[in-house]
Order: C-alpha cells, then structure tokens, then sequence
C-alpha cells in the first residue's frame, strides 16, 4: 500500500482556513481603502517573468539565490516572481506613452523567495507594493512615506509603536566619497558593509571595512554618522543634491506634523543595486519583534532598463504581509471580530417547505444582510450549535406554527434571548 499522502503546506508556505483569511482580508481592506482613499490605483502583473529581468536589476543574490527558475519547454530561463518592482517598471516601460504621468500605483500580489525561513520571513507571501512614477523631486518621496504612516495609523498604531527611519544614497554616496576618497563603485561597496551592520560582530564590521581600505579614523567618522541628526549629517557634504534632498524632505515632514514617525538614520541602506536617492524602512518598535518590517526607496534608473533614456523616475516600498501580522499581533491591534456584526442563521424543520427558508434568506441579503439557510438534516440542538461555531450572532426560528402564523422566532446568539417578529419587519429588527 502506498504511503499517504502529507497533509503539510510546503516549507515556507501556508493554508489559510477562513478564520486567517478573515483577519487578512480585514488589514488588506483597510490598506487598499487608504490608497485608494490618496488616489492611488491597483495594477497586478505576471507570476513569471525571465529571470533575466531579475538578475538585471536586483541583484546576483535575489536573481541566483532565492528564486525559483527554471527552463520552460522553449528554453526560456524564467523565475517565479520574486518582487514586484522589476515587472511594474517593466509595465510602465511598455506604455509609457500612453500612460499619464506621474503615476500612483499599487499592488498586493504573491511572491515566493527560496530562503531560510524564519519569524517574519517565509518562502511564499504577499506584498503590498506602493510607487510613484514621473516626479523626480522629493514630493513623491514624501507621498510614498506619507502613504505608509497613515497606513500604520488606519491600524490604530502610534509613534510609540513604529519608526520610519530615512536616508539618501546619493549623499550616501556624497558623503563615504568625502570621508574615504573613494568613487562610486567604492561606495557601494562600503554600502554593503555598512548595510550588514546589525547583523554581524563590531569586529567583523571593522575588518570588512579595513579589507576595502578604510583606516580607523576614516571607520570612526562614519561611526559618528549614526548618531547625528539630518542637519548634523547633511552639513558635511552641504553641496550634495541627497543632501538638499533629505532636507527638503524631513522640512515637509515636519510642516505635516509628521517628523515624530521618523529618523534621520545614515545605516539604512536597502541591499537592492537599483536604489538611487531616499530610502527608508519601517521598525517595530517592540522590544520582542525590534526589526524592520519594511522599507523602499527611489530607483530613478530602472525604466530605463528597457528603453534607452525613458527618464522616468520612480519611488516606493514593499511591505509584506508576514511582517504586518506579526506587528499587528504584537501590539494588539486585531479587533476580536471581523466583517459583520450581524450574521444570521435560518434554522430548518420538516414541516415547513425549504423555499419558505430560501426566500427568507434571499430577502435578508437582498437587504445586505449576511444569512445562510442551514445546509442538511439534523436536530434544531446540533444546528444551534453549528451556529454558535460558525460565530453567527443570530438564528432564526421558523416550525410549522411559526410559518402558519407569518411569524418567526429571532434568537440571539450572545444573549440568549429570543422574541417573536412578523416576518415583515424583520429585515428592520435585524438592520437596527
């Protein structure tokens, strides 16, 4: 005989049973109404894409490491979607001309990663994306950031809670130049170093940085960087455009009563090659789940991956859902309860025909009303309790005499008590 078959998800993948699908279709309903709410519209893309777009701009780690590729039946190298940004630039690239400028988008779609699992990180998981295309000042970095406070605020989260911590890879890229004397590829460099910062050893840190042949006093200037306020950092490289821009952004931050979210912070670099200007990340600042939930950045250069001097900047973020949960969770922010606070069941008896229970419960939702007729044959105790685990705040009563009289028998599932209403006015019992 064979063996039987596992019952387990995929490593890193996970079943949601409708109890977790209420609870994420409850925090993607909420973020889907605030950006619609800023004016931003949902797109979707492919599940495959060539791996070569993936190994173009995001990098060797993401295109070689974590995804999951494999040759089609025409020999086509393709990759199941690892991240979102490289297909919508690829989108925008395609209609450009069609398209009106600047764009707000968003999209919530699946993505899988071949990487060790953990808390907050799983192989498969949705991701809100949010971009900006066509405004290449600091406004639409402030729109994106916006966009992801008020989204943590519609949560009930305040500033005690999360952190947006911000900074610039082009006066990242300014300032490490003006420390070390180092050009662009040299910075980069170091901005990997320095982007693995909290998840290595202080001596390990300084060896990396020693091995790119940055002296002790060169490693100290950076290290007070990490403690300075954004007009401290920005003052030693005045002249940089990051500069000017990270100024230019905290002022409005501050204009929109905004600043107490955020940070100047010189250590966030986000990993991703195609970064150029501001970047971000969000924190948890619970001191059981202290890590970045998610963050983003500008990548003015990527439209032009597929037409030669598009010129199309673009800014945004990728917040994952895993990482949201968790959050949520943390900080007791999921209400006991979700969707409706009425939810009906219409209990059944042999001697009333079944299309008395059926159009009862067609009038109900005709009235929006959430109702079901109880599906099968079994005793009124086993359809009550059925109801009562199915969380439903209502059953309705309806035996011969009932029907015969044009009346029924309301039920409250929370308190017990129950009253005797003519079917008429029952849609206004049940909507009040």
């Amino acid at each position: 005989m064979a063996e039987k078959l596992s019952m387990q998800p995929y490593k890193g993948t996970r079943d949601f049973y409708p109890q977790e699908m209420k609870l994420r279709n409850w925090f993607f309903g909420i973020i889907r109404r605030e950006l619609e709410n800023a004016a931003f519209d949902e797109y979707n893309g492919p599940m495959l894409e060539s791996l070569e777009l993936y190994a173009a701009k995001s990098g060797e780690e993401i295109a070689n490491k974590q995804t999951y590729n494999f040759m089609d039946r025409g020999d086509r190298h393709l990759a199941i979607r690892p991240e979102m940004t490289p297909t919508v630039a690829r989108m925008v690239a395609a209609k450009m001309g069609e398209l009106s400028f600047p764009l707000k988008w968003f999209s919530i779609p699946n993505m899988y990663r071949y990487e060790a699992t953990q808390r907050g990180r799983l192989r498969e998981f949705w991701q809100l994306n949010v971009d900006v295309f066509g405004c290449n000042t600091y406004e639409a970095d402030l729109e994106v950031i916006t966009s992801a406070i008020r989204i943590m605020r519609a949560f009930g989260a305040d500033k005690t809670m999360f952190t947006v911590r911000i900074n610039n890879r082009r006066f990242f890229n300014d300032v490490v130049a003006a420390i070390t004397g180092k050009d662009i590829e040299g910075s980069r460099q170091v901005s990997k170093v320095i982007d693995r910062k909290n998840k290595v050893t202080r001596e390990s840190y300084e060896k990396d940085l020693t091995a790119l042949g940055l002296t002790a006093e060169q490693i100290a200037q950076i290290d007070a960087l990490y403690t300075m306020t954004v007009e401290e950092a920005t003052a030693l490289c005045p002249e940089s455009q990051g500069s000017q821009e990270l100024l230019s952004l905290f002022a409005a931050l501050c204009k929109m009563d905004l600043d107490k979210y955020c940070i100047f912070d010189f250590g966030i670099i986000r990993g991703l090659d195609y970064y150029t200007g501001t970047v971000f990340e969000v924190f948890d600042n619970a001191p059981e789940n202290n890590r970045a939930m998610f963050g983003g950045g500008r990548y003015d250069n990527l439209v032009d991956l597929f037409v030669k001097n598009a010129r199309i900047s673009g800014v945004g973020y990728g917040m994952g859902d895993v990482t949201l949960e968790n959050f949520l969770i943390t900080h007791n922010l999921v209400p006991a309860a979700f969707g409706s606070p009425v939810k009906v069941l219409v209990t059944r008896f042999d001697d009333v025909p079944y299309e008395a229970y059926t159009s009862l419960v067609e009038d109900l939702r005709d009235a929006g009303i959430v109702s079901s007729v109880y599906l099968g044959q079994k005793k009124f105790g086993k359809q009550l309790e059925y109801a009562v685990k199915g969380e439903y705040s209502h059953a309705i009563i309806m035996g011969g005499d009932e029907y015969a009289r044009g009346v029924v028998r309301l039920k409250n599932l929370a308190t017990r008590e129950e009253k005797e209403i003519a079917i008429g006015d029952l849609v206004q019992e049940l909507q009040a």
